[in-house]
């Protein structure tokens, strides 16, 4: 049977599951799990979790033309682990499918409950020349 529930859900479940964890080891942790089913929305779950525990202004994935994946978190300049092409594709394909953004560019946002509270990001999209930039801006 076809689990019917969304994606947005499933990252808010997700969320919920890895809250008492360390999101940035977890994250560092993604590529060698690349096979896993929802492995692009536990990176995105994680992603979430990380800058809400570490007060990030934006976290931003980017995608070269050349397929390789880029984490950045701005609340100082650092990159955080890669999750790898696979699983970087699933992330961009997930963000696309909870946004409903189809186009180039595009921006909204999205509510996300963490345990008893919920925060707002905001979801920009970039995409130019097979190049692709998903950035989740923190309140």
């Amino acid at each position: 049977m076809k689990d019917e529930r969304n994606l947005h859900l499933k990252v808010q479940e997700l969320c919920d599951c890895f809250a008492t964890t360390d999101p940035l080891k977890e994250m560092s942790r993604i590529p060698t799990a690349a096979g896993e089913e929802e492995i692009g929305l536990k990176w995105l779950a994680l992603a979430a979790l990380h800058g809400v525990n570490n007060n990030a202004d934006k976290i931003t994935l980017r995608k070269g033309e050349d397929g390789g994946i880029h984490v950045t978190a701005e609340y100082r300049p650092t990159e955080l682990p890669s999750p790898g092409s696979a699983v970087g594709d699933k992330v961009l394909e997930a963000i696309r499918e909870i946004t409903h953004i189809d186009a180039d560019r595009g921006e909204t946002r999205l509510a996300l409950g963490i345990r008893d509270s919920s925060i707002d990001l905001e979801v920009k999209i970039k995409a130019k020349k097979g190049a692709q930039k998903v950035s989740l801006k923190f309140p």
